[in-house]
């Protein structure tokens, strides 16, 4: 059996858009227009005090086919260092884990592991560092986190890198890195600094960067979205049940 998802990662800049203007509902409009399975949201949730979220929990409940992945640390965040995975309702959350990651700049990576008809995917949000040398340890960091689970997993966000092809060396092995196109400045597109990195067992269908006007203006960056397959999992030998090769998740 294989499963087709649509994957949306998007920095929605504390929902600051273009026009300097703080919209939350422009988020969710752009949002509701992608028709995603899985959606990872970065800048979520403010800097000071106890982070809370510029997306209301209501709001997205009511306006909105998602429900929101509890990997917040109190009642006012959506997400953990600004990160946050909303899964289509009927998709079943079945574990999750926060990522500490090393740099000068406090960073975090969250995971999902979600349940589809092919078996269990982990998806990993990630907002990387801002400077390269430390973008290579946080990328080392998640592989390590995977385990021997990086064939089924998707890590998807705002990977902050402006080359092409430097930095990323970690995830050569085990992943297919894909840039959609160019997603910063909303503005004036120049760099393509958000990805998706696709295991093994996951299948690119098609990819792309909503730039439509709503989009051009609700945040300074544009959300990507990627159509994938993903392979049903093969138990190992003396193993049964999808999900068996995961790695730690909490």
């Amino acid at each position: 059996m294989v499963t087709r998802l649509r994957l949306v990662s998007y920095n929605i800049q504390k929902a600051v858009g273009i026009d300097f203007r703080r919209d939350p509902m422009r988020i969710v409009e752009v949002v509701n227009a992608m028709d995603a399975d899985v959606v990872a949201l970065q800048e979520v949730d403010k800097r000071l005090g106890e982070r809370p979220s510029v997306l209301c929990r209501r709001q997205i409940a009511a306006e909105t086919d998602f429900e929101i992945a509890p990997l917040s640390t109190n009642e006012v965040s959506l997400g953990w260092h600004g990160n946050a995975v909303l899964v289509r309702r009927g998709l079943r959350v079945t574990a999750t884990d926060r990522i500490d990651l090393p740099g000068l700049e406090p960073r975090g990576a969250v995971r999902v592991e979600i349940e589809t008809g092919s078996g269990a995917l982990s998806v990993v949000g990630v907002h990387l560092g801002l400077v390269r040398y430390w973008r290579r340890l946080q990328l080392e960091a998640i592989r390590v986190r995977l385990g021997a689970a990086p064939r089924r997993a998707v890590v998807m966000g705002d990977f902050n890198e402006w080359s092409q092809d430097r930095g990323l060396e970690a995830f050569d092995e085990d992943f297919d890195v894909v840039s959609p196109g160019k997603s910063f400045h909303a503005a004036r597109p120049i760099a393509g600094l958000d990805r998706f990195a696709l295991g093994r067992d996951l299948a690119l269908l098609d990819a792309g960067v909503e730039t439509g006007p709503l989009a051009s203006r609700a945040s300074d960056h544009l959300p990507i979205w990627g159509d994938v397959e993903l392979e049903a999992s093969q138990p190992a030998p003396g193993r049964s049940g999808p999900g068996d090769d995961a790695g730690p998740v909490a």
